[in-house]
């Protein structure tokens, strides 16, 4: 939307520059933020995106108090509202692959090889799976959500097919249930899924490292150090024949993949349906396990994530609109209130990145969240425990001045 269909603007612009980071946030809680763009300022709010003449803008970057009041009763303040509740379950926390950045490695491997050490091997029961889902009916009914949604996690969800179909079907006792996975895919049969698309199963998350080589070097198999780039492609494709899978493609960024990325989009583009495809750029960080990534979010990187984003754009690919800073659905709250991730064992944990891991239990499913007092210290959220060689206001410049970048894209090719 745009505010009274104004986009000129009368003041002067730097092409693709983002306020600085402290500018962005237009309140303590609401998570706005305003963008300067090449020929338009962009307000992303928790209620959409708007595009923004200079008008609507003072000269120190903030909004004049007649945009914001405009913007307010359009609702581009008002978060959506949560309709489902977001459970996160570990069918296995064992993997296949030997990634020595994951964060669920206690360390790297000390003899150089595929098997870096990990959190103890556990898998999802019948009997666990009855107990999660009463304490899911439980915290469900204390906010009133009437819907599920489920998250089927590692380790490698697929090494416990068995308890991923069991748990979907079960679910469906207790609310109308869907899902959606992540997966190194490497598992992933046409008949696992059309199976786990019967069971309310919509799209699936799977990372590539680099182009087929880099990959091939760094995500490997735990047993015998084999490369994984082609098999995760034809499952892809398999998969996609037999099913409505919806597909998310992460692409981990470090010094390692850096230099393949441009010809993996391609290789991705030529090799499977772009049009099913939604692909993301993440860089890697250590969360205490002893990963280096030397690349920095400053240099070249900001630029090359622009290019990267736009290439995807055009060859068909959906690339993931820049929005407001959400509050975790999950970990943004203490007591588990719209969002829980449970390990295999129905320990309970904060987040993805602490499932799993003695030291940061906040409970169990049997007896639910331990109290605030306990939990304190082992309560984190997204990203918390990732290290980065930079600080705060860098993380967030280079994230502004990629989203300006999209959003100008976007608008430029009409497809905003």
């Amino acid at each position: 939307m745009t505010i009274d269909q104004a986009v000129s603007t009368t003041l002067p612009v730097n092409p693709g520059q983002a306020l600085p980071s402290d500018r962005t946030a237009l309140g303590s809680s609401d998570g706005a933020r305003l963008l300067q763009g090449e020929r338009n300022w962009w307000f992303l709010g928790p209620g959409g995106v708007a595009r923004l003449g200079g008008r609507h803008v003072t000269a120190g970057g903030t909004l004049r108090p007649e945009a914001e009041q405009r913007l307010r009763e359009s609702g581009m303040f008002t978060p959506s509202t949560v309709r489902a509740y977001a459970l996160t379950v570990l069918t296995s926390t064992h993997c296949n692959l030997g990634c020595g950045y994951c964060f669920q490695n206690t360390a790297q491997d000390q003899a150089g090889g595929t098997r870096p050490p990990r959190i103890a091997r556990t898998r999802l029961n019948s009997q666990t799976i009855t107990s999660l889902l009463g304490f899911t009916e439980r915290q469900m009914a204390a906010v009133g959500l009437e819907k599920l949604r489920i998250l089927l996690f590692g380790g490698e969800p697929l090494l416990n097919p068995r308890g991923c179909l069991e748990l979907l079907e079960r679910a469906t006792d207790i609310a109308p249930t869907s899902a959606w996975m992540i997966s190194n895919a490497t598992l992933l049969t046409p008949s696992l899924a059309r199976r786990l698309t019967g069971l309310g199963l919509t799209s699936v998350q799977v990372t590539f490292d680099g182009d087929r080589a880099d990959h091939d070097r760094i995500r490997i198999g735990r047993a015998d150090g084999s490369g994984t780039f082609d098999k995760i492609i034809r499952n892809i494709v398999n998969a996609s024949e037999v099913s409505p899978i919806q597909w998310t493609l992460r692409v981990n960024v470090s010094q390692e993949t850096f230099h393949g990325v441009d010809a993996l989009i391609d290789r991705l583009a030529t090799s499977l349906d772009p049009a099913r495809c939604t692909l993301y750029f993440a860089r890697i960080g250590d969360v205490g396990v002893g990963y280096t990534n030397s690349l920095l979010h400053t240099g070249e990187l900001p630029a090359a994530f622009t290019r990267w984003q736009r290439r995807a754009l055009d060859l068909g690919f959906t690339v993931s609109r820049p929005g407001a800073r959400k509050t975790c659905v999950t970990c943004g709250h203490a007591d588990g209130r719209y969002g829980a991730v449970v390990s295999a064992d129905g320990t309970l944990a904060s987040c993805w990145e602490t499932a799993g891991k003695p030291d940061w239990e906040v409970g169990t499913v049997a007896d639910g969240y331990r109290p605030s007092t306990v939990t304190g210290d082992r309560w984190v959220a997204c990203q918390d425990l990732y290290r980065f060689d930079e600080n705060a206001r860098t993380l967030a410049r280079f994230r502004d001045t990629v989203d300006t970048a999209l959003l100008d894209y976007l608008d430029e090719t009409g497809r905003l």
